[in-house]
């Protein structure tokens, strides 16, 4: 039998990506949050799902090794869209991209008098592209993790990261000084099964845009 296959991420969106497949009659048949598995089958015999990095996501469909993914505009914005189709915004995973400072540094005023700065992000393709955009000189330093942390101890003076609720920074004594863009997670598909393999993977693109049609958006 032929398989659709479907990249997903034990990532944060991932508790939102399950009720949306759910809903499209695709059941994982084991919890995606504890299998050690890689591949793991499904509820419908003719769809399987990949258990990847989120970064991996768009390689995995790019290659044709998955013919669907789900991943967010932030990893396709940094880690390249090109060669993927992008059918469907699945309103899920829905954050922003910012910048953030430690509380009373001077974001603004050190802007105006075009003071290089320090920024710390693991988004450095995008983070280059919109400060270079604004004629802003930066010192990019590549993190993989608490983030906020940077501006703590002076390793950088601003950071760009993923922000929801605002907790975290908030928890760390940091401001948001400048939102980059709206993020979300998109399904994104190889172009060659959509046109050779249409049968197949066209109704399930058809049921999760009805499912993410019903995603009430904040």
């Amino acid at each position: 039998m032929s398989r659709i296959t479907l990249a997903l991420s034990k990532g944060r969106t991932l508790d939102e990506t399950l009720p949306l497949l759910a809903a499209a009659g695709i059941v994982p048949s084991e919890d995606l949050a504890t299998t050690r598995k890689l591949i793991v089958g499904t509820s419908r015999a003719d769809v399987e799902l990949l258990l990847l990095r989120a970064a991996d996501v768009p390689t995995y469909v790019r290659h044709g090794a998955a013919d669907l993914g789900v991943a967010g505009k932030d990893v396709l914005l940094e880690y390249g869209s090109e060669g993927l189709y992008q059918p469907l915004d699945l309103r899920i995973g829905r954050c922003r991209m910012s910048v953030a400072t430690r509380r009373g540094f001077d974001w603004k005023g050190t802007v105006q008098r075009g003071a290089r700065i320090r920024v710390a992000t693991k988004f450095i393709a995008t983070a280059r592209e919109h400060f270079a955009m604004k004629g802003m000189h930066v010192d990019l330093i590549r993190l993989y993790g608490s983030m906020e942390l940077a501006p703590l101890v002076g390793l950088a003076d601003a950071i760009v990261d993923l922000i929801s609720t605002g907790s975290t920074l908030r928890a760390n004594d940091l401001v948001e000084v400048e939102t980059i863009m709206p993020i979300s997670s998109r399904l994104i598909a190889n172009p060659a099964a959509l046109k050779l393999r249409r049968d197949l993977v066209k109704p399930l693109v058809d049921a999760l845009a009805e499912a993410a049609s019903g995603v009430e958006v904040s």
